[in-house]
Protein backbone atom coordinates (compact mmCIF):
# COMPACT_ATOMS: atom_id res chain seq x y z
CA UNK A 1 0.00 0.00 0.00
CA UNK A 2 1.10 3.76 -0.55
CA UNK A 3 0.16 7.09 1.01
CA UNK A 4 1.19 10.18 0.80
CA UNK A 5 -0.48 13.21 1.96
CA UNK A 6 0.96 17.36 1.21
CA UNK A 7 1.89 18.78 4.11
CA UNK A 8 3.98 22.19 3.96
CA UNK A 9 4.57 24.73 6.93
CA UNK A 10 2.67 27.36 5.65
CA UNK A 11 0.26 28.70 8.45
CA UNK A 12 2.54 27.43 11.25
CA UNK A 13 3.84 30.76 13.22
CA UNK A 14 7.76 30.97 13.04
CA UNK A 15 8.80 34.74 13.83
CA UNK A 16 12.39 33.75 13.44
CA UNK A 17 12.93 30.99 11.22
CA UNK A 18 14.17 29.18 13.78
CA UNK A 19 11.06 27.83 16.12
CA UNK A 20 11.49 24.54 18.03
CA UNK A 21 11.72 22.14 15.76
CA UNK A 22 9.05 19.85 17.80
CA UNK A 23 6.99 22.64 18.19
CA UNK A 24 6.76 23.61 14.67
CA UNK A 25 6.13 20.17 14.05
CA UNK A 26 3.42 19.11 16.51
CA UNK A 27 1.74 22.24 15.31
CA UNK A 28 1.92 21.30 11.33
CA UNK A 29 0.40 17.97 13.01
CA UNK A 30 -2.68 19.29 14.36
CA UNK A 31 -3.05 21.86 11.69
CA UNK A 32 -3.92 19.22 8.97
CA UNK A 33 -5.73 17.33 12.04
CA UNK A 34 -9.68 17.46 12.39
CA UNK A 35 -8.58 19.43 15.58
CA UNK A 36 -6.64 21.94 13.85
CA UNK A 37 -8.33 24.97 16.33
CA UNK A 38 -6.00 23.91 18.93
CA UNK A 39 -2.46 24.68 16.17
CA UNK A 40 -1.64 27.30 18.18
CA UNK A 41 -2.80 26.72 21.60
CA UNK A 42 -0.93 23.57 21.24
CA UNK A 43 2.56 24.89 21.74
CA UNK A 44 1.50 26.58 24.84
CA UNK A 45 -0.77 24.22 26.10
CA UNK A 46 2.01 20.95 25.94
CA UNK A 47 4.22 23.05 27.75
CA UNK A 48 6.94 24.27 25.29
CA UNK A 49 6.48 27.76 25.04
CA UNK A 50 7.85 28.02 28.17
CA UNK A 51 10.79 25.53 27.83
CA UNK A 52 14.29 26.26 27.63
CA UNK A 53 17.25 24.48 27.98
CA UNK A 54 21.00 25.81 27.65
CA UNK A 55 24.31 24.38 27.15
CA UNK A 56 27.74 26.50 28.07
CA UNK A 57 28.99 25.81 24.41
CA UNK A 58 25.47 26.72 22.86
CA UNK A 59 25.57 23.33 20.85
CA UNK A 60 22.59 23.02 19.07
CA UNK A 61 21.40 19.76 20.26
CA UNK A 62 21.09 21.25 23.90
CA UNK A 63 17.67 22.17 22.66
CA UNK A 64 16.59 18.69 22.32
CA UNK A 65 18.12 16.93 25.86
CA UNK A 66 15.08 17.03 27.77
CA UNK A 67 12.60 13.78 28.87
CA UNK A 68 11.36 12.47 25.65
CA UNK A 69 8.75 9.82 27.28
CA UNK A 70 6.77 12.82 28.43
CA UNK A 71 5.42 13.94 24.76
CA UNK A 72 2.15 12.16 25.26
CA UNK A 73 1.21 13.34 28.83
CA UNK A 74 2.76 16.92 27.83
CA UNK A 75 0.51 16.81 24.55
CA UNK A 76 -2.56 15.66 26.03
CA UNK A 77 -2.79 18.07 28.42
CA UNK A 78 -4.03 20.27 25.41
CA UNK A 79 -7.36 18.58 24.76
CA UNK A 80 -5.75 16.04 22.02
CA UNK A 81 -5.39 12.23 22.38
CA UNK A 82 -2.03 10.48 21.30
CA UNK A 83 -0.28 7.14 20.60
CA UNK A 84 3.69 7.36 21.15
CA UNK A 85 6.37 4.77 20.55
CA UNK A 86 9.99 5.62 22.17
CA UNK A 87 13.14 3.55 22.26
CA UNK A 88 16.31 5.50 23.94
CA UNK A 89 19.57 4.89 24.98
CA UNK A 90 21.37 0.71 26.06
CA UNK A 91 17.46 -0.09 24.80
CA UNK A 92 19.07 -2.12 22.00
CA UNK A 93 17.30 -5.33 22.33
CA UNK A 94 14.11 -4.09 21.86
CA UNK A 95 15.22 -1.85 18.82
CA UNK A 96 13.05 -3.88 16.44
CA UNK A 97 9.81 -4.67 18.35
CA UNK A 98 10.08 -1.04 18.67
CA UNK A 99 10.34 0.19 15.38
CA UNK A 100 7.55 -2.23 14.31
CA UNK A 101 5.25 -0.78 16.67
CA UNK A 102 6.03 2.97 15.29
CA UNK A 103 5.75 2.20 11.64
CA UNK A 104 2.47 0.91 12.87
CA UNK A 105 1.16 3.67 14.82
CA UNK A 106 3.06 6.29 11.99
CA UNK A 107 0.57 4.28 8.98
CA UNK A 108 -2.62 4.40 11.00
CA UNK A 109 -2.17 8.38 11.37
CA UNK A 110 -1.12 8.82 7.59
CA UNK A 111 -4.17 6.66 6.51
CA UNK A 112 -6.46 9.24 9.07
CA UNK A 113 -4.75 12.10 7.25
CA UNK A 114 -2.40 13.18 9.78
CA UNK A 115 0.99 13.46 9.45
CA UNK A 116 3.46 11.52 12.43
CA UNK A 117 5.97 13.91 14.53
CA UNK A 118 9.32 12.35 14.65
CA UNK A 119 12.77 12.62 15.26
CA UNK A 120 15.67 12.53 12.98
CA UNK A 121 14.34 11.98 10.03
CA UNK A 122 15.99 13.93 7.57
CA UNK A 123 18.21 15.97 9.95
CA UNK A 124 18.95 15.51 13.58
CA UNK A 125 15.37 17.29 14.56
CA UNK A 126 12.38 16.88 14.74
CA UNK A 127 9.82 16.67 11.67
CA UNK A 128 6.77 15.05 10.26
CA UNK A 129 6.18 11.66 8.22
CA UNK A 130 4.20 12.16 5.84
CA UNK A 131 3.62 9.40 3.84
CA UNK A 132 4.64 5.38 3.59
CA UNK A 133 4.87 2.80 0.45
CA UNK A 134 4.96 -0.47 1.65
CA UNK A 135 6.84 -1.74 -2.28
CA UNK A 136 9.53 0.37 -1.40
CA UNK A 137 9.61 0.15 2.29
CA UNK A 138 10.18 4.14 2.22
CA UNK A 139 8.16 7.13 4.13
CA UNK A 140 8.04 10.18 2.99
CA UNK A 141 9.29 12.86 5.18
CA UNK A 142 8.65 16.97 5.30
CA UNK A 143 12.24 17.69 7.86
CA UNK A 144 12.12 20.82 9.37
CA UNK A 145 14.68 22.43 7.02
CA UNK A 146 12.76 21.92 3.84
CA UNK A 147 9.21 23.71 2.93
CA UNK A 148 6.81 21.38 1.55
CA UNK A 149 6.09 17.74 0.76
CA UNK A 150 8.08 16.78 -1.88
CA UNK A 151 8.25 12.71 -3.21
CA UNK A 152 11.87 12.98 -3.97
CA UNK A 153 12.64 13.29 -0.18
CA UNK A 154 11.91 9.75 1.72
CA UNK A 155 13.34 7.57 3.93
CA UNK A 156 14.04 3.22 4.50
CA UNK A 157 11.62 2.10 6.81
CA UNK A 158 14.50 0.43 8.21
CA UNK A 159 16.42 4.14 8.82
CA UNK A 160 14.04 4.94 11.69
CA UNK A 161 14.96 5.11 15.08
CA UNK A 162 18.89 4.54 13.56
CA UNK A 163 20.00 7.82 11.71
CA UNK A 164 22.18 10.26 13.21
CA UNK A 165 21.43 10.20 16.59
CA UNK A 166 19.96 6.71 16.80
CA UNK A 167 16.91 7.02 19.56
CA UNK A 168 13.51 6.58 18.51
CA UNK A 169 10.26 8.76 19.29
CA UNK A 170 7.17 9.23 17.23
CA UNK A 171 4.02 10.83 18.44
CA UNK A 172 0.60 10.70 16.39
CA UNK A 173 -2.53 12.26 17.08
CA UNK A 174 -5.36 10.16 17.52
CA UNK A 175 -8.21 12.12 18.62
CA UNK A 176 -9.72 15.06 20.94
CA UNK A 177 -10.87 14.85 24.56
CA UNK A 178 -13.21 16.58 26.38
CA UNK A 179 -11.33 18.55 28.99
CA UNK A 180 -12.44 21.70 29.72
CA UNK A 181 -10.68 24.94 28.66
CA UNK A 182 -10.19 26.08 31.99
CA UNK A 183 -8.70 22.94 33.55
CA UNK A 184 -6.51 23.13 29.94
CA UNK A 185 -5.08 26.31 31.28
CA UNK A 186 -4.86 25.74 34.95
CA UNK A 187 -2.56 22.29 33.77
CA UNK A 188 -0.85 24.67 31.23
CA UNK A 189 0.37 27.09 34.15
CA UNK A 190 1.21 24.20 36.20
CA UNK A 191 3.63 22.82 33.67
CA UNK A 192 5.19 25.89 32.91
CA UNK A 193 5.82 26.34 36.51
CA UNK A 194 7.26 23.03 36.47
CA UNK A 195 9.84 23.48 33.94
CA UNK A 196 10.79 27.23 34.87
CA UNK A 197 11.53 26.18 38.24
CA UNK A 198 13.54 23.57 37.09
CA UNK A 199 11.79 20.07 38.15
CA UNK A 200 12.05 18.79 34.53
CA UNK A 201 14.94 16.85 33.81
CA UNK A 202 17.73 17.94 31.57
CA UNK A 203 21.41 17.98 31.16
CA UNK A 204 21.86 21.62 30.83
CA UNK A 205 20.80 24.62 32.31
CA UNK A 206 16.47 24.93 31.97
CA UNK A 207 13.52 27.07 32.81
CA UNK A 208 14.50 30.36 34.20
CA UNK A 209 18.32 28.93 34.80
CA UNK A 210 18.74 29.10 31.28
CA UNK A 211 18.58 33.16 31.41
CA UNK A 212 21.93 33.89 33.66
CA UNK A 213 23.81 30.84 32.06
CA UNK A 214 22.38 32.80 27.93
CA UNK A 215 23.65 35.78 29.54
CA UNK A 216 26.78 34.53 30.82
CA UNK A 217 27.71 33.93 27.27
CA UNK A 218 26.65 37.21 26.15
CA UNK A 219 28.90 38.99 28.73
CA UNK A 220 31.83 37.02 28.56
CA UNK A 221 32.59 35.12 25.18
CA UNK A 222 32.61 37.02 22.16
CA UNK A 223 33.53 34.32 20.00
CA UNK A 224 30.28 31.86 20.88
CA UNK A 225 28.36 35.05 21.45
CA UNK A 226 29.11 36.16 17.89
CA UNK A 227 28.85 32.34 16.21
CA UNK A 228 25.13 31.04 14.18
CA UNK A 229 24.92 28.86 17.37
CA UNK A 230 24.09 31.91 19.21
CA UNK A 231 21.41 33.14 16.98
CA UNK A 232 20.25 29.42 17.07
CA UNK A 233 19.51 29.60 20.61
CA UNK A 234 17.80 33.04 20.28
CA UNK A 235 15.52 32.52 17.50
CA UNK A 236 14.42 29.27 19.00
CA UNK A 237 13.47 30.69 22.22
CA UNK A 238 12.07 33.90 20.70
CA UNK A 239 9.80 32.43 18.29
CA UNK A 240 8.24 29.97 21.01
CA UNK A 241 7.08 33.07 23.57
CA UNK A 242 5.29 34.74 20.84
CA UNK A 243 2.94 31.46 21.10
CA UNK A 244 3.11 31.93 24.76
CA UNK A 245 1.24 35.46 25.25
CA UNK A 246 -1.27 34.39 22.65
CA UNK A 247 -2.47 31.85 24.51
CA UNK A 248 -2.51 34.04 27.59
CA UNK A 249 -4.31 36.49 25.59
CA UNK A 250 -6.77 34.30 24.10
CA UNK A 251 -7.68 33.27 27.63
CA UNK A 252 -8.72 36.22 28.94
CA UNK A 253 -4.99 36.43 30.99
CA UNK A 254 -4.34 39.53 30.64
CA UNK A 255 -1.27 40.57 33.21
CA UNK A 256 0.11 37.28 31.87
CA UNK A 257 -0.47 37.97 28.14
CA UNK A 258 1.37 41.83 28.76
CA UNK A 259 4.27 39.78 30.45
CA UNK A 260 4.61 37.34 27.48
CA UNK A 261 4.39 39.70 24.98
CA UNK A 262 7.30 41.97 26.49
CA UNK A 263 8.83 39.06 26.83
CA UNK A 264 8.71 38.25 22.82
CA UNK A 265 9.73 41.56 21.95
CA UNK A 266 12.81 41.75 23.94
CA UNK A 267 13.98 38.28 22.53
CA UNK A 268 13.16 39.48 19.08
CA UNK A 269 14.93 42.60 19.63
CA UNK A 270 17.93 40.44 20.70
CA UNK A 271 17.67 37.97 17.94
CA UNK A 272 17.96 41.44 15.39
CA UNK A 273 20.63 42.56 17.23
CA UNK A 274 22.81 39.36 16.60
CA UNK A 275 21.74 38.78 12.73
CA UNK A 276 22.50 42.40 12.14
CA UNK A 277 25.09 43.75 13.75
CA UNK A 278 28.98 42.46 15.31
CA UNK A 279 28.69 40.60 18.23
CA UNK A 280 32.07 40.76 19.48
CA UNK A 281 31.49 43.92 19.94
CA UNK A 282 31.24 44.30 23.52
CA UNK A 283 28.54 47.22 23.46
CA UNK A 284 26.55 44.99 20.86
CA UNK A 285 27.00 41.96 23.30
CA UNK A 286 26.03 44.29 26.08
CA UNK A 287 22.15 45.34 24.63
CA UNK A 288 21.70 41.72 23.72
CA UNK A 289 22.45 40.73 27.36
CA UNK A 290 20.08 43.81 28.91
CA UNK A 291 17.47 42.33 26.97
CA UNK A 292 17.68 38.94 28.17
CA UNK A 293 17.61 40.44 31.67
CA UNK A 294 14.55 42.13 31.00
CA UNK A 295 13.05 38.97 30.15
CA UNK A 296 14.44 36.94 32.62
CA UNK A 297 12.89 39.38 35.12
CA UNK A 298 9.47 39.28 33.11
CA UNK A 299 9.50 35.68 33.36
CA UNK A 300 9.96 35.27 37.36
CA UNK A 301 7.37 37.77 37.59
CA UNK A 302 4.97 35.67 35.39
CA UNK A 303 6.25 32.37 37.09
CA UNK A 304 5.05 34.60 40.25
CA UNK A 305 1.45 35.31 39.07
CA UNK A 306 1.20 31.96 37.46
CA UNK A 307 2.29 29.96 40.32
CA UNK A 308 -0.53 31.87 42.78
CA UNK A 309 -3.38 31.18 40.40
CA UNK A 310 -2.45 27.48 40.56
CA UNK A 311 -1.29 26.46 44.23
Amino acid sequence: MKKQLNNSWNGIPDATGYLFSFAKSLACAVKNSPWSEYTEDIVATSGFAFRMWVSKDLCPSATSIWDFSNQKRWVENGGLICDYVGRYWDQEHIEEEKRLEAIKIIKASIDRGIPAVSWDIGVPEWGLITGYDDASQMFYILPINTEKSDPAINMPYDALGKREIPILSVLTITGGSDKAKEDILRDTMKLAVHHLKGKEWCENAKGLDAYPALIRIFEDNPDISASWNAEYFLGTYGALKEYAYKYFEKAGRTELAELYRNVFHAWMEAFKIKTNEDATLPETRARIASLLKSTYENETKAVRIMESLVI
